[in-house]
C-alpha cells in the first residue's frame, strides 16, 4: 500500500524546463517500480517513463527520449521526472504510478497527478 503525491507542475514556455516529484509512503517503495504517465485533454492516458527499485534500469517513451529522465531517491521516498525541451505537444496531467518488484508487474497505486501546460 502506497501513497503518492505529485507537485512541481506549472507553466512553461516551449524549450523550457520542469522537474516533477512524486513522494511516497508506504514501507514497499524501495523495492517497487515507479513509474510516470500523461493525459492530455480528450486523450488516453500515456506512458512516459519508469524506473526499477534500484534506480539503474529506466525506460523512456520514444516521444520523450533525449528530452525527459526519470531519477529517484529511495531514502527520500521520492522519484522525479526532468523534462527539458518541453514541447506544447507535452501539455497534460503528468500522473505518478507505483507497480510492482519488476516491470511486468501491473501498477498498483496512482496519484492525483499534476497539471503540465507548455506554452509556444
Amino acid at each position: 500500500q502506497v501513497l503518492l503525491v505529485e507537485s512541481g507542475g506549472g507553466l512553461v514556455q516551449a524549450g523550457g524546463s520542469l522537474r516533477l516529484s512524486c513522494v511516497a509512503s508506504g514501507r514497499t517503495f524501495s523495492s517497487s517500480v515507479m513509474g510516470w504517465f500523461r493525459q492530455a485533454p480528450g486523450k488516453e492516458r500515456e506512458f512516459v517513463a519508469a524506473i526499477n527499485w534500484s534506480g539503474l534500469n529506466t525506460v523512456h517513451a520514444n516521444s520523450v527520449k533525449g528530452r525527459f529522465t526519470i531519477s529517484r531517491d529511495n531514502a527520500k521516498n521520492t522519484v522525479f521526472l526532468q523534462m527539458n525541451s518541453l514541447k506544447p505537444e507535452d501539455t497534460a496531467v503528468y500522473i505518478c504510478a507505483a507497480g510492482g518488484a519488476t516491470f511486468a508487474d501491473a501498477y498498483h497505486t496512482w496519484g492525483q497527478g499534476t497539471q503540465v501546460t507548455v506554452s509556444s
